[in-house]
């Protein structure tokens, strides 16, 4: 059950935050939504990362398509929107899955093959080890 106050995946909400420029619009959210009050948000965003940004991947360590070590950011997104989370008293999120951010149930493998392993992304973990509950859009 989805309660009052809720934070939402930027992307599931139309924004092209993706590392591609697009986003992941979920319009079922939109009714579900009603009358709650929404805190958008997008950890790689919160982490300054631009849009577009190049692919990223991994389990401990996350590195970009190129090679880079981009592992800071992710942990600096993951910060970052927990202290907003907190600041306004958010004890619920519903997120995209799949990414080194917010993957919940899977994230990539770190070889860019498009292999999923299940895993936690860094916004994720934080979250839910600050106490923040997940919520699955799909068994909503």
């Amino acid at each position: 059950m989805i309660k009052d106050k809720v934070a939402v995946s930027a992307c599931l909400l139309g924004v092209n935050c993706k590392y591609d420029g697009t986003n992941n619009l979920n319009e079922k959210l939109y009714e579900l939504l009603k009358n709650k009050r929404v805190y958008v948000i997008c950890p790689e965003v919160f982490s300054g990362m631009s849009i577009p940004r190049f692919p990223s991947e991994g389990v401990n360590k996350i590195l970009s398509e190129q090679g880079s070590d981009v592992t800071y950011l992710f942990d600096k997104g993951a910060e970052s929107t927990l202290k907003f989370l907190k600041e306004y008293g958010v004890t619920q999120v519903i997120l995209k899955d799949g990414s080194p951010s917010c993957g919940f149930t899977y994230i990539y493998d770190g070889s860019f093959t498009h292999k999923r392993i299940s895993g936690m992304g860094k916004t994720t973990k934080a979250l839910t080890d600050a106490g923040i509950e997940v919520l699955n859009i799909d068994e909503l």
